[in-house]
């Protein structure tokens, strides 16, 4: 009774961090207007070119390096890019819990067992999260990210066109989630970014 009790406060507490992570991702980076600039007034994430001939200046006044032909950062990828970093800190966490319950030395064998299994789980998500993404990207979306849990899988993506989210574009990213997990198709949300 108490190794199921022990258990128990494992995956809640595993649970618990897991939902904060997102949550605070949701409030603190859906929130994300403009991006973040530092007291020197430079935008964060602004390329810069450093070289011996100009001293270090900026490479152009968008903020872009025109040698590399990208583009500043939006803030919508700011939000793709906090979503990852709070996703990636809200698992190591709960992997962390878990490996502290796990070499606890009050921890029997089952539960250190669970911990180990949970721990797996964990790192199966991270793995197949990123097989997505990457998917996701190469069929021509400029950004995803996704949110597995227990019973569901979340797709964030940017679509890069005035139309939006299409039929079409559903079809597909659900396609590709269908191929990688073993989600139903009820299971999965697909989200575009504003």
């Amino acid at each position: 009774m108490k190794q199921i009790w022990k258990r128990n406060i494992v995956a809640a507490t595993v649970l618990l961090f897991v939902c904060g992570a997102v949550y605070l991702n949701w409030k603190y980076a859906g929130s994300v207007a403009d991006p973040v600039a530092d007291q020197s007034g430079k935008v964060l994430g602004q390329s810069t070119l450093v070289s011996g001939d100009n001293g270090g200046t900026e490479s152009g006044e968008d903020g872009a390096d025109p040698a590399a032909g990208s583009e500043p950062v939006s803030a919508s990828g700011d939000y793709f890019a906090t979503a990852r970093l709070t996703r990636q800190q809200a698992r190591d966490n709960a992997i962390a819990l878990l490996r502290e319950a796990a070499e606890s030395e009050s921890a029997d064998k089952e539960v250190a067992n669970e911990a180990a299994a949970a721990i797996q789980v964990l790192a199966g998500y991270a793995v197949a999260e990123a097989q997505i993404e990457n998917l996701v990207t190469a069929k021509g979306y400029p950004q995803c990210v996704a949110f597995m849990g227990d019973g569901s899988i979340s797709v964030v993506v940017s679509t890069g066109a005035e139309t939006g989210l299409e039929a079409a574009d559903v079809a597909r990213i659900t396609d590709i989630v269908l191929n990688e997990t073993d989600y139903t198709a009820s299971q999965i949300a697909i989200l575009e970014a504003e």
